[in-house]
């Protein structure tokens, strides 16, 4: 059926028409509202909330710009909403009576952020960019990268991730913020300097063995091994606790605290923000279960960053809250 045709029994009310006209951009637009946010659960109510507003406003669509960039310009205006509302969980404090984490080495202020499953990235970072940007889009997914958006003004993030990583023109960027070219231009410069020296990974030769021989050490909980699989500056952060632990001496330490006595994991593979992800699993006395999802970052001479994120995100990893007694059918340690 021709989009005129759909547009305008959208407008009439036809809710099949209008979610045949956006289904093909709610992925997409997910995605977007996550690397504004930071947050999986905040982008996917920023992504209704575009979606509510679309429906109720699809009379001031005039056509003038394209639908896509009309639901863009709806998603990005809603996230700086909730961005400026600072509507942001706190951080987490330490709440196990008895037991203390070793000393960290700082603080860190991105505590609401989540992961991203890869599973639902298919569709998402293959979407024609334009000729103006400078990103890979699975690149700037990574933890890293999202992490680092977070720390930029709002206007400037919605600037740099509309110019930079989508390639929009600075006339339809000005368009979508209800502002001027020179305005954005500005904007993506400050927020270009603001991301200078952020890590984009890409993916290293070594990485299938570096990451198997970390599942082997990590099962076993075999200290040494895995602090050897590290960089000099790994960096270990879990969200939504503040703590974070910067150089191998202090993730060795850290790592001890963890691992513990008489501690034994399993680790169901699983991808998140494209990088390696896996759901810890923790041997009990009443069974297997469910510990936190971590996300590592492999460099050439090996992980330079694991992050923890507690077990509530495994459902959006459709990843169990425990496993049977015996290792799980196709799952090789």
């Amino acid at each position: 059926m021709p989009r005129t045709d759909l547009i305008s029994r959208a407008r009439d009310g036809d809710g099949e028409a209008f979610r045949a006209l956006t289904e093909p951009h709610r992925r997409e637009l997910q995605v977007h509202c996550y690397r504004m946010l930071g947050s999986f659960q905040d982008a996917e109510d920023a992504l209704q909330d575009t979606m509510l507003a679309a429906w109720r406003g699809l009379e001031r669509f005039d056509g003038r710009a394209s639908l896509r960039t009309w639901l863009y310009r709806i998603a990005t205006n809603r996230c700086l909403d909730a961005l400026r509302s600072a509507r942001r969980r706190p951080a987490k404090q330490w709440d196990i009576p008895g037991i203390e984490p070793p000393e960290p080495t700082g603080l860190g202020e991105i505590h609401w952020l989540e992961p991203y499953p890869d599973a639902l990235l298919d569709g998402a970072v293959s979407v024609p960019l334009g000729p103006e940007a400078r990103y890979e889009q699975t690149e700037s997914i990574s933890l890293a990268f999202v992490t680092a958006l977070q720390i930029l003004p709002p206007r400037q993030l919605a600037v740099l991730i509309l110019r930079d990583v989508l390639g929009f023109r600075a006339s339809e960027v000005a368009e979508m913020l209800d502002t001027t070219v020179e305005s954005v231009k500005s904007a993506l410069k400050r927020a270009r300097a603001g991301m200078r020296d952020t890590i984009v990974p890409g993916r290293p030769p070594a990485e299938d063995a570096i990451v198997a021989k970390f599942v082997s050490a990590y099962e076993s909980a075999d200290i040494d091994a895995v602090v050897a699989l590290l960089t000099d500056d790994v960096f270990i952060s879990m969200p939504p606790l503040p703590l974070e632990y910067q150089g191998r001496d202090s993730a060795a330490r850290f790592l001890a605290f963890l691992f513990g006595p008489a501690k034994r994991f399993d680790l169901l593979p699983t991808r998140a923000n494209g990088q390696r992800a896996f759901g810890i699993y923790r041997h009990t006395p009443d069974g297997i279960h469910a510990a936190g999802l971590l996300v590592i970052a492999v460099a050439d001479n090996g992980i330079r960053a694991m992050t923890a994120f507690e077990n509530s995100v495994f459902a959006n990893f459709g990843l169990p809250q425990s496993l049977p007694g015996a290792q799980p059918p196709g799952f090789r340690r």
